[in-house]
């Protein structure tokens, strides 16, 4: 092969590999890419064929062995690593989702970040900052439980939290969260060009469901730790939290980094789901085992005469 074809050859697997990390995994809780979710249309409850317990707890089963697989296939092949990313309502079941999607993984090729207040030092830094060292290698299952996003959700409904960031002076607060959308899109679109598949779940609580979750971890004595005043009080805020989902989604569903909003009311429907999402998307990435060369196999054939008893 000419020199200049094996770089055409590199580069036509390259662009390959891109086009399949970048399709998203088709599902009627896909984000559109051109600004049309609205949070009012958007399911909480699961449809009627979703909603069998049994059914679904046999799905997820099935979506975890093929996830076990997969992540030894990931590891292996090394040319790509996956983001997910969990935001959600308070109550929503980010924790228990995680852990029940991710109960076959191993836990040596997974990472779990969950991004609250940000600390002195990562103020002095510019708000992705914490967000891209905590970057999955390749080969690894990345999870951030809560994320970036904070900054463009709960920042946005609080703007009070602007004057501790120790932003550059004159702050315009409208301006902001446009030049932070953007530079959300800008980072992830530059992770998944580097082989970073990024999927990202909005599981979409009921403002009902919620309050009967709140009032489960009030009235049974090994939940209440689960429980805080502070919920009650950004409960109160419901609304604007759904202006700051819809608008975050909107400016950051993107092919390459996809939003899914998943109905979070039925837990066992959200979590089969999700997984099987997962699933789908990688098993859209052609990943293999590496292949050993005929010299590499005739020294493994060496040395397993090696190791051989003689009769």
């Amino acid at each position: 092969m000419r020199p200049e074809n094996g770089f055409q050859h590199l580069a036509l697997n390259a662009a390959k590999l891109l086009v399949m990390s970048t399709k998203p995994v088709a599902s009627p809780y896909l984000v559109p890419f051109d600004g049309s979710f609205r949070v009012k249309d958007a399911k909480t409850q699961p449809p009627k064929s979703g909603r069998d317990k049994d059914g679904n707890k046999k799905s997820l089963k099935k979506s975890i062995k093929k996830l076990t697989e997969l992540q030894r296939r990931l590891y292996a092949d090394d040319r790509h690593a996956l983001l997910l990313v969990f935001q959600a309502m308070d109550a929503a079941g980010k924790d228990g989702t995680i852990r029940a999607v991710m109960s076959g993984v191993d836990p040596a090729g997974c990472q779990v970040f969950s991004f609250k207040a940000p600390s002195a030092e990562e103020r002095d830094h510019d708000f992705m900052w914490r967000v891209y060292r905590s970057l999955p290698e390749r080969g690894r299952i990345g999870i951030f439980n809560r994320s970036h996003y904070e900054e463009v959700l709960v920042v946005r409904v609080h703007p009070e939290f602007l004057e501790g960031q120790q932003l550059p002076r004159p702050l315009d607060p409208k301006a902001i969260w446009k030049s932070r959308y953007e530079a959300i899109r800008a980072f992830e679109k530059h992770w998944a060009a580097s082989g970073t598949v990024v999927l990202k779940f909005w599981l979409n609580v009921s403002e009902q469901e919620q309050g009967k979750r709140f009032l489960d971890r009030i009235d049974e004595p090994e939940a209440n730790w689960k429980f805080s005043a502070r919920d009650v009080e950004e409960r109160k805020l419901w609304d604007k939290y759904m202006v700051a989902y819809e608008k975050a989604l909107n400016e950051t569903s993107r092919p390459e980094a996809p939003w899914y909003a998943v109905p979070a009311d039925d837990k066992a429907f959200m979590r089969a789901t999700v997984a099987d999402i997962i699933v789908r998307k990688l098993e859209q990435l052609d990943l293999r085992y590496p292949e050993v060369t005929a010299e590499e196999r005739a020294a493994l054939l060496a040395r397993r005469a090696e190791l051989t008893p003689e009769e």
